[in-house]
Parts: C-alpha cells; sequence; structure tokens
C-alpha cells in the first residue's frame, strides 16, 4: 500500500523499472571535465523537458545521435530524451504533447518560438527483447515494442555504443553502459550484441550503419560489417515508407556522395535506387550521369553543412535525371514530339524506381515540376521568360539547369542568360530578349509576324509552354 502510495505521489507507474541495476552491469560515469560537452551547445527545450521530468520524480536524459554530436563538438540537429516515465505520464506534464507511433509509443513535445518550432522525442525506456515475448516475429523482426524496461535494457537496445550514451544537464554528467566513448576516441562504429542478430530484428540498422560511418567518418568495426553482406536481402522487407525515411536521412545527412560509397562497398545499392546502379558503374558510358549526380550531391551537401535547406525533391529529381534523359531521347527517337516525349520518361522512370524504394507522392510532384521545366529555359522569346519565373518551383528548375550547364548537357549560355535576366531590371530584361531573339535568327527589331485568330476571349486556347 505504501509503494502504491508512493508511485501515486509521484506519478509513477509500478510496471517500470526506476533503477539503473540491469543485466549490462553498472555504466561508467563520465564528468564534464571528460565528455567537454559545451552546454551552450544544448537546445534550451531539450534541457526543460528533462528538467520538467526530473522535478516530477522521474530520471530524464538526453540519449542518442545528440549526445554523440555533443561529445564530437557538433550542435545537434535534433534533441531526443529518454526517461522511465511513461508516455502518458509525459504527455500530462507538458501542454503541446501528443501520442505518437505504434511499434514504439512515443511523445513529441513541441516548443514554438521566434523560428521555427522545435519537438523534443521523448520516449520511455525500452526492455530487452528477451523480454517482448511475442512482440518479436519467427525471423526475429521487432513487431511491437511498448515494453518498458530499465536504463540498463534500454542502453543494451540501442544500435551502437556512440548512440547508447545518456547525458544529464543537472548534473553534466555521460552516463557510458557500453564503451562508446571509448570507441568515439578510436573512431570505431560497434554494434552492441550480437550484429547479426541485431540486424534480423531490425534491418534498417544497416542502412544507419553506413550513414554513421559516413557522417563520424568513423569505421565500421569488423564483426559490425561481416554479417551486412549475407543479411541485405532482409532490406526487402522493411515497410517502404520506412525505407525510404532513411534512404532520405542518408542522402541528407551532409555526406551523401560518402554514404553512396559506403552502399556501395557495402552491397547495399541495388535494388534501393535503380539509378545507384548507374551512377555507381564505372564505365566511360557512365561518365556523363556520374559527373551530374555527383556534383547535385556535392551541392546538397555543402549546403547542408553549411545549415541551409535543402529540397528532398530536388534531390531526388537529379539522382533520377540521368535515367529520364535517356527514356526521353529514346522516346524521341522513336517519333514521339518533344514534350509528350518528356512526360512518357516521367512516367517510365518513376514507374521503373517505384519497383524498388516508393518516393512519396509530395516529392514525385516537386520532381514533375522541376523536369517539365526544362526545356521552357530554351524558350526565351515572347512572354514565355516571365510566366516562367513567375512559377512556384521556378528557383529550383533554374538551379537544376545550372547543374545542367555546368556538366556539359545544357549550353552554359542559357544558363549565363536566365543568371543575367534574373539579376537585371526590366529594361535589361528587354536588351536580354533582343538578344536571344537574334540567336535564334529573327530581328530584334522586326520579330517574327504572327496570324491573328479572332475568335471569342474566352475560346482563345493558351500558348503553348514549349515546343
Amino acid at each position: 500500500m505504501i509503494t502504491k502510495f508512493i508511485n501515486r505521489i509521484l506519478r509513477r507507474d509500478p510496471m517500470v523499472k526506476h533503477t539503473h541495476a540491469n543485466n549490462t552491469g553498472a555504466p561508467k560515469r563520465i564528468p564534464k571535465k571528460s565528455h567537454r560537452i559545451d552546454p551552450h551547445l544544448l537546445s534550451k527545450n531539450a534541457v526543460k523537458v528533462t528538467q520538467t521530468l526530473q522535478q516530477a520524480g522521474y530520471e530524464a536524459f538526453i540519449v542518442g545521435g545528440a549526445v554523440r554530436d555533443l561529445v564530437l563538438g557538433i550542435g545537434p540537429k535534433d534533441f531526443d530524451v529518454a526517461t522511465n516515465a511513461t508516455p502518458d505520464q509525459v504527455q500530462r506534464l507538458f501542454r503541446k504533447a501528443r501520442l505518437i507511433g505504434r511499434r514504439f509509443q512515443i511523445v513529441h513535445v513541441t516548443f514554438f518560438g521566434k523560428g521555427h518550432p522545435e519537438i523534443i522525442e521523448v520516449s520511455t525506456f525500452r526492455a530487452l527483447l528477451d523480454n517482448a515475448g511475442d512482440h518479436v516475429a519467427e525471423s526475429g523482426r521487432i513487431l511491437r515494442d511498448n515494453v518498458w524496461g530499465s536504463q540498463g535494457e534500454d542502453a543494451a537496445r540501442r544500435d551502437f555504443t556512440i548512440n547508447a550514451m545518456y547525458y544529464d544537464p543537472s548534473t553534466e554528467t555521460v552516463l557510458d553502459y557500453h564503451g562508446g566513448m571509448v570507441d568515439m576516441q578510436k573512431k570505431t562504429l560497434r554494434m552492441i550484441g550480437d550484429p547479426a542478430k541485431r540486424y534480423r530484428e531490425d534491418p534498417v540498422r544497416m542502412l544507419r550503419a553506413i550513414r554513421f560511418a559516413a557522417k563520424t567518418g568513423f569505421a565500421l568495426d569488423a564483426d559490425t560489417r561481416a554479417p551486412i553482406a549475407k543479411l541485405g536481402k532482409l532490406l526487402q522487407d522493411v515497410p517502404s515508407a520506412r525505407l525510404f525515411d532513411e534512404i532520405l536521412k542518408l542522402l541528407m545527412s551532409g555526406y551523401s556522395w560518402a554514404a553512396i560509397q559506403g552502399l556501395k562497398d557495402a552491397g547495399l545499392h541495388h535494388g534501393l535506387l535503380p539509378l545507384l546502379d548507374h551512377i555507381l558503374d564505372s564505365s566511360e558510358s557512365s561518365k556523363g550521369a556520374n559527373d551530374f549526380v555527383k556534383l547535385a550531391l556535392a551541392n546538397t551537401d555543402q549546403r547542408i553543412q553549411s545549415g541551409k535547406s535543402v529540397s528532398a525533391g530536388f534531390l531526388f529529381a537529379t539522382l533520377l535525371w540521368p535515367d529520364l534523359l535517356q527514356n526521353w531521347k529514346a522516346n524521341i527517337a522513336k517519333g514521339m514530339a518533344n514534350i509528350p516525349a518528356l512526360h512518357d520518361a516521367m512516367d517510365d522512370t518513376i514507374a521503373t524506381q517505384s519497383s524498388g524504394m516508393t518516393i512519396q507522392r509530395r516529392f514525385e510532384s516537386d520532381m514533375r515540376e522541376i523536369w517539365s521545366m526544362q526545356p521552357r529555359f530554351e524558350k526565351r522569346v515572347g512572354r514565355y521568360p516571365y510566366r516562367l519565373i513567375e512559377s512556384p518551383r521556378f528557383r529550383a528548375g533554374y538551379d537544376f539547369m545550372l547543374l545542367r550547364c555546368a556538366t556539359g548537357e545544357q549550353n552554359p549560355a542559357i544558363g549565363d542568360w536566365w543568371t543575367n535576366f534574373i539579376a537585371t531590371d526590366p529594361a535589361g530584361q528587354e536588351d536580354l530578349m533582343a538578344s536571344a531573339k537574334n540567336e535564334s535568327g529573327l530581328s530584334a527589331s522586326s520579330p517574327a509576324k504572327r496570324r491573328r485568330r479572332r475568335k471569342p476571349k474566352a475560346a482563345i486556347a493558351p500558348e503553348p509552354l514549349a515546343d
């Protein structure tokens, strides 16, 4: 009775373990003088979440990749908090909090400030799979994960040692259960537990291994790398939406080319993005495609490392462009008109990609707009340029066209013309229009005459966007 009364006062759930004791042993406590985490890199909202939970009688720590980045002296993009409070208990402590997830229920606590809203993800300590019973499939893959445990069990459930450290902002102490700090000093990425078993539990961990290695520059531990080639086929059973999210994280990690090379070295690139097979081909026939994609990925990495935003739709448009370009040319060779040939090539390219990892429709729409815009950049007469710059996706289409110019696929003079057209005043734009007419063989003073059609205004058909 007394225990139940105390639990009620502290809002604790008696089904959740509240001690560090576990079969993994006690954690190593690393003080500030050793980990040297700069408090200025911490999110004030993440600290507020840990403080609120601790004041309510719960344990709460910043955890995972955020701790890894803090130790490396990098400002984390996202902050996760782990606690022994259940999701319902967490939700009751914060006004802007909502429960999400089925496989493993977590809480998103949202803070609104001057910039974009910040979401702090709060998860409850998880039990070891040995205690999860029928929540695991016969293959070992996790089906459901709402089984709470101790902090030690939660640490053992995490994938890599460098992601299994817990930081308490109130004491400025790091709790390290699996030697993550030592592995960071050795620049080694090591799986906790038996790597083959852990990959079977969640095949996405293989992709995460490649992404973390590319981002940190760490080398995969030999035992961690060994099973990947054999178990890579398990990725085919991962739900498409989750696979897409992980590939997107990999491509937008700021080290995308290194990550793609890591996929190739591990034998994981086949079937994820069909284009990866082409761009990783070292043959002379693939050189142009390789140059285009490498430049696009390099620009993406540079923007991300500089803290600038990146459009996922733009990124996938660049990755699939060489494949689309090949289909487009093939359609024209069959006798199809330019624009119908392009749209037919879009359909074929996206359909081919869907046989591997399905790209979400919202990004597919952006891709189609960017691709459709490319022939229009060659149309520099009449009102076409003015209409084009009013397009919501003009900037993305323009940047895409500049990539084509940089690799020699498009005439660089066209890229220079549009750059000047954007930057100049109306009078300068008229001069550029005149120069474009001269280039196309038209007289600047005597533009080509058009036969007037006298039709009711409502019946006048719009001018085509491109030939």
